[in-house]
């Protein structure tokens, strides 16, 4: 697979007309976009993804549905259909897309990346059953639904339970807030 090439924007999520090679964006901590897509059930079950063993971050934890960078040129949105359709093998529209939020991410780790990520975050209802998903095998290691109630437990101890990346609790808090209101 080639080397993504991305939109480097400003700090305040401005585009600067500028691209550079994702792990350019990575080593020099320019801005970027990535898309996340929380699929839920009208149930109640949030479905989350396991990251892949061989991830540079936070490999084994549970996280997001579907995440990914937005490649140079793309829309935020086609962006996130494009991650979609890659990690887990469903296609869906823009329709489909309710835009939650943009959260920043600005964290930098020990093996050297220096992540300044806008978290475009948008929840979308799983019409399918979870065996009709195909995870991407370098970035999903699998795919569960857990319950809102489920969600929330092991929030509470995200700190040491070694289940959700505990950087992440009041981002997924806000997602969770974000689901509840949708199926009310």
């Amino acid at each position: 697979m080639n080397e993504e090439t991305l939109d480097i924007v400003t700090q305040t999520g401005a585009p600067t007309g500028k691209t550079a090679l994702k792990f350019v964006v990575h080593n020099k901590g320019h801005y970027h976009n990535t898309a996340h897509i929380w699929f839920y059930t009208l149930t109640g079950k949030i479905l989350l993804a396991q990251r892949a063993a061989s991830k540079a971050l936070y490999p084994l934890l549970w996280d997001v549905s579907v995440a990914g960078h937005v490649d140079a040129g793309e829309s935020v949105a086609q962006g996130g259909i494009r991650e979609v359709h890659e990690e887990i093998g469903l296609s869906i529209t823009e329709k489909d897309l309710q835009k939650i939020g943009v959260f920043e991410c600005f964290q930098s780790y020990p093996n050297g990346i220096i992540d300044n990520e806008f978290h475009h975050t948008y929840i979308v209802v799983l019409n399918v059953p979870l065996d009709a998903l195909t995870p991407q095998p370098e970035e999903v290691e699998a795919l569960k639904l857990v319950s809102i109630s489920e969600f929330k437990d092991l929030l509470v101890s995200s700190d040491t339970n070694g289940h959700f990346v505990a950087s992440n609790r009041d981002y997924y808090l806000k997602v969770l807030e974000a689901v509840k209101l949708a199926i009310i």
